[in-house]
Parts: C-alpha cells; structure tokens; sequence
C-alpha cells in the first residue's frame, strides 16, 4: 500500500515530537553511547527479521554496503550520541532550536552532491519557521549563555544535526541507486550501532544495561517507534520529496514536544508562543506548495 505524503510526513512528525521527551530516560546510568548501540541493534534485527520473513533481498554489492554504512554512521549513530549526550547539558527546547538547521544542511547539501536546485520557497519558509521557534523557546535562549559547558553542548548539538543531514543526503543517493529503504535501513542501523559501541570500548567506556521499567520501556519505544517506523516514513518521504522539504519535520517536532510537556511537564503556552507556532506553520505552508509559489511567479511575470 502506498502512503501519501501527509501520513510519511506526521508519523515520524508525530514519533520524534514525543522521543524528545523520551529520550530523558535514556540519560543517566547507561553511557550514552551505549544507549544508542542497545536501541539500533534492536531496531535493526527488528528490521531484518521483517524483511526475512517477507522474502525481501538482502544480498547487496560491496560498493552499496560502504555508503549504507556511511549513512548508518551517520544517521543512526553518532548523531544520535552527540545528541545525547547534548541533552545531559541543554534543555531539549534548545536542542530542537538547534536542530532546524537541518532544513538549510539538506538544501546545501543537496545542491552540491546531488544537483539540486535551491527552491527558493524552501528557504523562506525555513527563515519564517526559524522566527517561529525561536519565538516558542525565547525564554530559554535568553537564558542560554556561552559558559564552557554550554558551548560544548551547542556544538554537539550542531554537529549532531550536520551529521543527520549528511546521512539524509546518503539516504537520497542510495534510493536513486534503487536501494530499498527497508533493508538500507535494517543494515545501517545495524553499522551505526557497532560503530557507536566500537568507539564506546575503545574509549574506555563501560558496558552496563539500566534495568529500570523506565529505560526498558523508553529504549522498546525508542528502538519500534522512534528507529523502525518513523525512519522508514521518514526516507520513504525524502526519497519522494526530497530532502530539503523532508527536513521541514525538524520544525513540527518541537511543537509536538511542547504540545507533550504541556500534558505532562505543565508547559504555559503564552502569546508569543501561540504566534511563533503559527509562524512555523506558515513557513512549513509556504516551502511544501512549490506550485503555488510556481504559479504566482509566472503570473508576476
């Protein structure tokens, strides 16, 4: 069954909006980067079973391995441990301001290794979606300054979201390869996990697993919902759209984030807010009708 884009662009939407507060109970006994190795090891098997029970190929030429790894590295491994471990230091709504810079990664990081054209309309509704959310977390970047430990946590931040969108980017290139998302998926995640545990025990870094409900119940969300289901939505979506437009979910998660902690961390949406909200709204309208932005131009001219 073919999905439409609506449903490939709110299910992972919706998914990661609720793992930034997940993600909360990953952090604190369990090194970080053991954390993220349990969760795509588990995702990945989940992954591979599924294909061997559907008889989906599995054999893959040397050449394809390297850059499913690369994007496994990428995408679901350091990233995530530079996030993580981020997130020990930065209140997460700084964290999802941080991240809109994938939108603008996936636009430059299109334009020069996969040829596309900078679409104009995805880069103002990205700067308006940009005015949004650094309206809905003023508060936290007003009280953000630059001491050693914060600078530190901002550029894990950034450079989890670099390596994100380079692992978007390598995603585009496998799927014009013809490589199938599910199985790319199954084996990249499984590299990404050996690679973040590989540098854990050669840095030193202890193996331990928290058995606490809480981190056992958080690392299966993380590992079916979070890893398994919203990725697959998510590539399937940018292989379709592209990804610069697929980068706009990095807008909508922080306001299911906020919509979340207003259930359970007593969030106060204030009017700013309500206005930054709309604003990314407005940007994310504006970069994902291209026609529209097509037809006007042709009628200005």
């Amino acid at each position: 069954m073919r999905l439409s884009n609506s449903i490939l662009f709110l299910v992972p939407a919706l998914i990661w909006g609720s793992t930034w507060y997940v993600i909360k109970f990953q952090i604190g006994d369990t090194d970080a980067l053991f954390s993220v190795g349990y969760r795509f090891i588990l995702a990945g098997a989940i992954l591979v079973l599924y294909s061997l029970l559907k008889g989906l190929p599995m054999r893959f030429p040397v050449k394809n391995h390297l850059f499913i790894a690369l994007q496994g590295a990428c995408l679901f491994g350091f990233n995530y441990w530079l996030i993580y471990m981020s997130e020990a230091q930065l209140t997460s709504g700084l964290v999802a301001v941080i991240f809109v810079w994938l939108i603008f990664m996936n636009v430059i990081l299109s334009a020069v290794f996969l040829k596309s054209p900078v679409r104009v309309n995805v880069v103002f509704g990205g700067l308006v979606g940009v005015v949004g959310i650094g309206l809905l977390f003023k508060d936290e970047l007003r009280m953000f300054d630059f001491s050693d430990r914060n600078f530190v946590a901002f550029l894990l931040a950034l450079g989890s979201t670099t390596l994100a969108s380079c692992g978007n980017i390598l995603s585009a290139y496998n799927q014009k390869q013809k490589m199938p998302v599910i199985q790319t998926n199954a084996y990249g995640m499984l590299y990404g996990a050996v690679f973040v545990l590989a540098v854990a025990i050669f840095t030193g870094g202890k193996p331990g697993f928290n058995l606490h409900f809480s981190y056992l119940i958080s690392l299966l969300y993380l590992s079916v919902f979070g890893s398994v289901i919203a990725f697959t939505a998510y590539l399937n979506l940018l292989g379709k759209i592209g990804p610069d437009r697929a980068g706009y979910i990095s807008l909508v998660t922080p306001v299911i984030a906020l919509l979340i902690s207003t259930i359970f961390e007593n969030y106060q949406w204030t009017a700013t807010g309500f206005f930054g909200l709309m604003l990314i709204l407005i940007g994310i309208l504006l970069a994902l009708q291209p026609k529209t932005w097509a037809r006007t131009a042709r009628s200005l001219n």
